[in-house]
């Protein structure tokens, strides 16, 4: 089975509103839709995206330029390609664009060999379990008032999760305890809350509204302090009873590597498409089952369900519905869970008439 076409579209979409973390504000994603087509007939999907459609042109033109790393070769030799593209990258650094490049590429190979293999590709990685814990990340944002977190946060466990995430991110730290006050005592003692400070804190402000908040039982406390700075984020995660949880920004084995070494964080977090694909994902998945540590996924619902679930220390889905609308098929949950799809491959579809809606919109 040889990979006979690569085929990418850049697409824009808007969020359902706007949202606000300390981040700052974003209300669409560019979306880089992946579509590789095998001599056997198979197409195997993917896709990237770039907040508010910034650099987008940039990620399309990174993954076109890689197609030459797999155009003719063995579709099922996706460690080939892996080991290709890492090389040839290698003078322009590994890490950023070009690690999604080839994580946009892997991800659509290892949905064609499922597809080809006609199993779900959590089957196919191993299989671990074919549920996983999940909570919501859809809501809860900086820009919604006490009030309305109380509120958005009781809906969200009367659809049935089980867990919830808020954002934190005041120059007050009072004013985030005050938020998470509210938010835990509308959802009770027994719904797991975690928090996440996008990186907007330093060390000793971590360390601070960390202690401050030990008293609402947080599950996490998320990624306090800016990605780059590992030894700091190792001593806020030595200096507080909370976990710990990042490496969202963090890029392939090596940089969980470094995570690990430093205990930087007790829960961590790959993300599909800057960890380094599905390939690296289960490398970083199997490195923190080594010493004991559990790992959780980085948006990307409908894709990342499928690693978690080859993973016998993954502990919880983000779900985050930013993508949903561009797939013919739903998630599906059940008593705070999140149902694997049994369904060859990803699971999950391109919804081809709703993105040529999408195109012919953004014209």
């Amino acid at each position: 089975m040889k990979v006979v076409k690569l085929e990418t579209r850049p697409i824009e979409i808007a969020l359902q509103e706007p949202i606000i973390s300390a981040l700052g504000p974003i209300s669409t994603c560019g979306v880089v839709l992946v579509r590789l087509y095998t001599s056997d007939g198979v197409v195997g999907e993917n896709l990237v995206f770039t907040l508010n459609n910034r650099r987008t042109g940039v990620l399309h033109r990174m993954v076109d330029e890689l197609a030459d790393l797999v155009m003719g070769q063995d579709a099922g030799h996706i460690a080939g390609f892996w080991s290709r593209a890492w090389k040839d990258l290698n003078f322009f650094g590994q890490k950023g664009i070009p690690v999604m490049g080839i994580s946009a590429i892997d991800g659509a190979l290892w949905d064609a060999a499922a597809k080809s293999a006609g199993l779900p590709l959590y089957r196919m990685l191993g299989g671990a379990q074919d549920r996983v814990p999940v909570y919501h990340s859809g809501g809860l944002w900086l820009h919604r008032s006490v009030d309305e977190l109380a509120r958005d946060a009781q809906q969200m466990v009367e659809q049935g999760f089980q867990a919830v995430k808020m954002r934190l991110g005041s120059p007050d730290p009072a004013v985030d305890v005050q938020r998470v006050r509210a938010v835990r005592e509308a959802i009770g003692p027994h719904i797991k809350l975690m928090a996440d400070a996008n990186q907007g804190l330093n060390e000793a402000q971590a360390i601070r509204l960390g202690r401050m908040l030990e008293e609402y039982q947080l599950a996490w406390f998320e990624e306090p302090l800016p990605a780059w700075d590992l030894e700091g984020l190792a001593r806020v995660a030595a200096a507080l009873d909370t976990p710990i949880a990042s490496g969202e920004t963090e890029y392939a084995r090596y940089g969980f590597r470094r995570m690990i070494e430093l205990r930087s964080a007790d829960v961590l977090m790959p993300d599909l498409q800057r960890a380094g694909g599905v390939s690296e994902f289960m490398r970083v998945g199997h490195m923190a089952a080594a010493y004991d540590i559990p790992v959780s996924s980085h948006l990307f619902p409908e894709m990342s369900i499928q690693v978690l679930g080859a993973l016998s220390n993954a502990i919880f889905l983000e779900y985050m519905p930013w993508f949903s609308d561009l797939y013919q098929e739903r998630l599906e949950f059940e008593d705070g869970m999140a149902i694997v799809p049994q369904r060859p491959g990803w699971g999950f579809t391109f919804d081809l008439d709703r993105i040529a809606h999408l195109e012919k919109r953004g014209r």
